[in-house]
């Protein structure tokens, strides 16, 4: 058996995005079940300096259908935070996981020798963007998201 960069990528993408809207929607439920506002939620941090739930959430959109975007147009940077609610996070999430069926094999092979260009910093060739730098990011926050 073979392992694309497909696979790798737009799959894992889209099966952790699955659970995670599951994760969203029992911890909305368990916010209003408990009365806590889901406003607290979003500014919640694991520790002082990093940043909060809001965040986290976001980046999961942004390192998975926002990574094939960036090798699309060459270039990937920081994500838009503007002061989303749980409400819009959830929908980001929902329409992320949509996008990236769009993404089939021969689309995400046809990226992999696109130059992408990280800020300042360095170019990559897509497909390492997407398995050394994406993918990595996007269980790092997918995971903090859940912590």
């Amino acid at each position: 058996m073979t392992t694309t960069l497909h696979d790798v990528t737009a799959g894992a993408f889209t099966r952790t995005l699955r659970a995670f809207e599951g994760v969203l929607a029992k911890g909305r439920a368990h916010c209003e079940s408990h009365g806590v506002p889901l406003e607290d939620v979003l500014e919640t941090r694991l520790i002082a300096d990093m940043l909060p739930f809001r965040f986290q959430v976001i980046c999961v959109a942004h390192h998975s259908l926002g990574a094939f975007l960036g090798v699309e147009e060459g270039a990937f940077g920081s994500p838009a935070v503007n002061g989303q609610d749980f409400d819009d996070l959830q929908e980001m999430i929902a329409e992320t996981r949509a996008g990236l069926l769009e993404y089939g094999p021969e689309a995400v092979h046809g990226l992999a020798e696109n130059p992408v260009r990280l800020g300042n910093i360095r170019t990559f060739t897509g497909e390492r963007f997407l398995l050394s730098f994406s993918l990595p990011n996007f269980y790092f926050h997918a995971a903090t998201a859940y912590d």
